[in-house]
């Protein structure tokens, strides 16, 4: 891939950024850190204070039937009715939450710079999760400078590997 002079690269994941411009010409990158934002998140099962929460569906009121007046409703042929059930709720998962809102800040981050005419040209790479959860979060100016989504996470590579890999796309 070819990445123009002084273009915007942001390498993420769902706790690290960096965003990277390139002072080099798009054959030979020279990618320099710009910003970096490394967001700690405690483990989930840190931000949990309980166990998984229980539901029951069971209905009581007009309209509602147990399972008893159910079955006679059947057999009378008033339709079907759903029997009570009783489930676990699924569980938060806080750390998923708190790298989520990652995405959201980085994205108000490429929303200002955009904004501000820091750049003309974004390069994006982060893992599909990551990548899915900014999306959602893409200002117009931003989706309109935007060149590239590369779908891997090189947030753990030093730049000389980066520009390898932006090269090789």
């Amino acid at each position: 891939m070819k990445v123009p002079h002084n273009a915007l690269v942001l390498v993420a994941d769902g706790r690290k950024m960096l965003l990277l411009r390139n002072e080099g010409d798009a054959d030979r990158l020279s990618l320099q850190v710009e910003q970096k934002q490394i967001h700690e998140s405690p483990k989930d099962r840190d931000q949990k204070s309980d166990a998984a929460g229980r539901a029951s569906s069971t209905q009581s009121g007009p309209g509602s039937s147990t399972v008893a007046q159910a079955g006679s409703m059947q057999a009378q042929g008033q339709g079907a009715q759903f029997a009570p059930s009783r489930g676990s709720m699924e569980e938060t998962d806080y750390h998923q939450l708190e790298e989520d809102r990652f995405a959201a800040e980085v994205g108000k981050i490429l929303q200002v710079k955009a904004l501000n005419h820091d750049f003309d040209t974004l390069i994006i790479a982060a893992p599909s999760r990551t990548l899915g959860e900014l999306r959602k979060h893409y200002h117009n100016q931003v989706e309109s400078r935007l060149v590239s989504e590369i779908t891997k996470d090189l947030t753990n590579h030093p730049l000389p590997q980066i520009e390898e890999i932006l090269l090789a796309e």
